[in-house]
């Protein structure tokens, strides 16, 4: 067996243990109440998972060879959709959701923190299996190879080469030495704000099951919620506003919040960043824009609650998380173009978001203006930045290959997805949403509505989609490329 396919087999060994471990809180609310048929679907799983994944850690011993960056693609893309596929048995096995497409959908749209959803009716789940749904968005909100490095640093292989191929982008800092140690950093502070903001629900009034399952939604920037109508369920200001903090909060570059809050950076570091300074403009430009046409056209009568909904569904949209508190689908069109414009932002990069990222939304920014600059003045040198450091010409490259790939995508997906021959914009929305990890579309996929109405075809084409855009699609494309394969390549 190569290198590749040796490192390959003995990650997905790890990564069924933490499957298996991970199955049990679901398994003991099931036992718990009574739900039989969720209890022996959990069973069966967790004791495959546990089987498989002892055998491999026993027989599959580390390569000796280092692992190469092309060797992090095959590793990573097979985790996920592994992941994908063993979070979709329960679903299926319990009979909650009898298509094996609508399961493995809900299951991709978990782990990706995506939140779209194939249910009709949420509240007529098991509780077992709504605490699963839930819970493989606070897997995946870090990385899911990310949390299987931070528990098992024995692996003998190197996490960091993973974590690239899990979460590339144009901005990538180690906080220490070892990247078992940066992992551990972050979910440390990962745990920490769920556990700050399940105390702060459970003050506004939930209960601790609710509190867990929308916290694992917020930070892990998912949006599964256990009620139809999400947020809106709670009817409360006060939860509202917890949520909409911990979702920007959440949608914030991690390392930095590390560096500040362990005071390594003090809080200036935070608001000089230039990305993070994009982010907030953001936010505050475009819940004005929405609270001001919605006040002009749809005449709320409310400004103070108005202004609340904007905001949130603002924050929902940008970090990707995907819950509501209003029917966004019947605002003006000028809201509904503000949000459709937000689908390619996405948050910060290093933050559990989905999306474009806004570091790179910046830089194609500058490229823009640096055009207009060169036109004028086409001698004049023009480097393009971030926070005072001149940016290599090829992340730049990768930076505009990768938004050019991403529309590509968008584009070809709406032709797959068009077959159902819905109308143009549900369908437009459905892929926007599932390639940018988003949730809710508009239409027929609006935040009230569901995506049953996909055929198995595009249900399936939806969920490949939700995966390559949580791997943020070259590490996901590049396997079908030949070059990869070419063994003569050393990288």
């Amino acid at each position: 067996m190569g290198t590749r396919f040796q490192n390959t087999v003995r990650i997905q060994g790890a990564m069924l243990l933490v499957l298996a471990a991970s199955m049990l809180i679901p398994f003991i609310q099931a036992v718990y109440y009574h739900e039989n048929s969720s209890a022996r679907a959990f069973a069966i799983v967790l004791l495959v998972c546990l089987s498989f994944g002892l055998i491999i850690r026993q027989f599959c011993k580390p390569s000796r060879e280092k692992m190469k960056v092309r060797d992090g693609f095959l590793v990573v893309s097979v985790s996920w959709l592994l992941c994908s596929v063993i979070g979709a048995l329960p679903f299926w096995l319990s009979g909650a959701i009898p298509s094996a497409a609508d399961a493995f959908f809900e299951s991709c749209s978990g782990f990706t923190t995506t939140g779209a959803s194939i249910l009709t009716d949420i509240e007529a789940m098991p509780n077992s299996l709504l605490f699963w749904r839930s819970f493989t968005h606070w897997l995946g909100g870090m990385g899911i190879v990310v949390f299987v490095m931070a528990l098992l640093p024995v692996l003998g292989i190197s996490g960091q080469i993973a974590a690239n191929a899990e979460t590339p982008g144009p901005t990538k800092d180690k906080l220490t030495a070892h990247f078992s140690d940066t992992a551990r950093n972050l979910y440390l502070l990962y745990l920490v704000f769920t556990l700050a903001e399940v105390l702060l629900l459970k003050l506004g009034g939930m209960n601790f099951f609710d509190a867990f399952l929308h916290s694992f939604g917020t930070i892990g920037t998912g949006g599964f919620s256990n009620y139809n109508n999400s947020i809106a369920h709670f009817d409360s200001p006060y939860i509202q506003i917890v949520i909409l903090l911990f979702m920007i909060l959440a949608g914030t570059n991690f390392n930095l919040l590390y560096l500040t809050m362990t005071r390594k950076r003090g809080l200036a570091a935070l608001l000089r960043d230039e990305e993070n300074r994009f982010y907030l403009a953001i936010i505050g430009a475009a819940t004005l824009l929405v609270f001001a046409a919605n006040q002009v056209f749809s005449h709320f009568q409310d400004p103070l609650r108005s202004l609340l909904d904007s905001a949130f569904q603002i924050v929902s949209i940008i970090t990707t998380t995907g819950y509501m508190t209003a029917d966004y689908d019947l605002w003006p069109t000028f809201s509904k173009m503000v949000l459709l414009c937000l689908f390619f932002f996405g948050g910060s990069s290093s933050s559990t978001s989905g999306g474009v990222k806004c570091v790179r939304v910046l830089i194609c920014l500058k490229l823009i203006r640096r055009s207009f600059s060169l036109r004028l003045h086409p001698n004049r040198i023009v480097p393009i930045t971030l926070n005072d450091t001149e940016l290599p010409t090829e992340v730049v490259i990768k930076i505009t290959n990768f938004v050019l790939t991403y529309i590509a995508v968008i584009f070809v997906g709406t032709l797959l997805v068009s077959v159902d021959n819905l109308d143009f914009i549900s369908t437009f929305s459905a892929v926007a949403t599932c390639v940018g990890n988003i949730g809710p579309g508009f239409h027929l996929l609006g935040p009230t509505c569901n995506f049953s109405i996909l055929s198995d075809f595009s249900t399936v084409v939806c969920g490949f989609l939700m995966l390559a855009g949580r791997l943020e699609l070259i590490t996901v494309f590049a396997l079908f490329s030949r070059y990869y394969w070419n063994s003569n390549k050393t990288k």
